[in-house]
């Protein structure tokens, strides 16, 4: 009877440790609007967070010291009836193996934020159908966290979530809303997810991969090869550079990386920094300024 006790016991210690695979801060931002003070912010604010967090996406199982670290920044720079109009940054890390750090994973600035929201309706996700673009944005952002976080544990690790955001791209560009692709768009979500599951660009996969399981996670035992790994790493960008001198990943990969980088090869063991900031200020030529503080 006592054995039988402890399996229970063991089994609903172990269910209920199970949780959703985000840990994502929502922020609605209203402040820019007259009425930014209208009840219908915060519900929406307190409906993401519920929706984010709550949603299962994916059929992989996390307990709660697993889950990913994310947040998404919501500005709202016009709001009419219950259309709204606005921008959305999204941010996400992970932690890095044998230290108490975190590294940016993904940090991504969408401008074309357009939304019909009623208060207190229910947000729901059905992968096959397009019926609020609140719902597919948010619902694209968090396969994309949950797609690179995949990709930097594993090569290719997150191709299931890349594979669903790519899905809600493509839905997408069959809708009047504004940011997912169409010719006069720069810079658009299925540009984004398009890329990353191109051939032509699979180099940036085999980066995010190399960068964090082979250069960061041994970084805390053995700086050197550390070090000497991410430094091979940039090559890597070389060649997208090759074939796509304005690449949107290796700028999207730079915006979460270049203070990192920096902090990376300013201390412990000596390389050759002269030619690594030769090849950053190749690939990267934008962040100039941040390869110039790269000094022993």
């Amino acid at each position: 009877m006592r054995n039988l006790l402890l399996i229970i016991f063991c089994f609903l210690y172990t269910f209920g440790s199970v949780a959703q695979e985000l840990n994502c801060t929502v922020t609605v931002n209203s402040d820019q609007l007259s009425q930014g003070d209208l009840p219908v912010f915060k519900t929406l604010e307190r409906s993401l967070n519920d929706f984010v967090n709550k949603t299962s996406w994916s059929n992989r199982k996390f307990t709660d010291s697993e889950r990913i670290n994310a947040q998404m920044f919501i500005t709202i720079t016009k709001y009419e009836s219950n259309r709204f109009e606005g921008n959305i940054q999204i941010q996400s890390s992970r932690p890095v193996f044998n230290t108490s750090y975190e590294t940016p994973i993904l940090n991504y600035k969408d401008n074309s934020f357009f939304f019909q929201y009623i208060e207190f309706q229910p947000l729901i996700f059905n992968e096959n159908v397009f019926d609020s673009n609140l719902v597919a944005v948010i619902a694209f952002y968090a396969n994309m966290i949950l797609g690179m976080d995949g990709d930097s544990f594993a090569l290719e690790g997150g191709s299931e979530n890349l594979r669903i955001a790519q899905n809600i791209a493509i839905q997408g560009q069959g809708t009047n809303f504004k940011g997912w692709g169409d010719s006069s768009e720069d810079r658009s979500r299925f540009e984004l997810i398009d890329n990353m599951l191109s051939n032509r660009y699979r180099e940036y996969r085999v980066a995010m991969y190399n960068y964090h399981r082979k250069g960061l996670d041994i970084l805390g035992d053995n700086n050197s090869t550390g070090k000497q790994v991410v430094m091979g790493t940039m090559k890597l960008f070389e060649t997208i550079r090759k074939n796509d001198p304005n690449s949107m990943l290796t700028q999207t990969f730079f915006d979460a990386k270049a203070e990192e980088i920096v902090n990376i090869f300013s201390d412990g063991p000596k390389v050759d920094i002269v030619k690594l900031k030769e090849t950053l200020n190749t690939i990267a030529p934008q962040f100039r300024s941040s390869w110039n503080k790269i000094k022993f």
